[in-house]
């Protein structure tokens, strides 16, 4: 257990801070922590992402580095938006996806299951190299 753990646990059991608050610790410790590379696998925290990230990496000099973190909250929140969408405007929104190639159905992400499909994503990471960049997309 790192020290940062036991601190904070010490201090709930002190009386110091609630069990919210520990816990509230004890996620952005997790989360906050960057993945480490070891043997060429990554070790990834634990629970719900907070954040979408997208980073480009130029593999020649002078080219644009992107770095680019959209909060979960966010996509929650246009979730919540799109279930009081009119059903025919649904259906034209999973029309453009399929023309795109993503075979969703709105209807199938619910608030019930949407914390399942998060903690999913934790495993999830797109590579994608070519001569001019490296491309990645997880979640954090």
């Amino acid at each position: 257990m790192s020290e940062e753990r036991k601190r904070i646990l010490k201090m709930l059991a002190e009386g110091k801070i609630s069990a919210d608050e520990a816990e509230e610790l004890l996620d952005a410790l997790s989360t906050g922590s960057k993945a480490k590379e070891t043997e060429g696998q990554e070790t990834k925290p634990k629970g719900n992402p907070k954040f979408i990230v997208v980073k480009v990496t130029p593999k020649k000099e002078g080219g644009d580095h992107v770095n680019i973190k959209v909060p979960m909250m966010l996509v929650k929140a246009g979730m919540k938006i799109s279930s009081v969408l009119p059903q025919e405007a649904q259906d034209k929104i999973g029309d453009k996806l399929k023309e795109k190639g993503i075979d969703i159905n709105l209807k199938d992400i619910t608030s019930g299951n949407i914390d399942g499909i998060f903690g999913a994503l934790m495993e999830t990471s797109i590579d994608v190299d070519d001569e001019d960049e490296h491309v990645r997309i997880y979640c954090e």
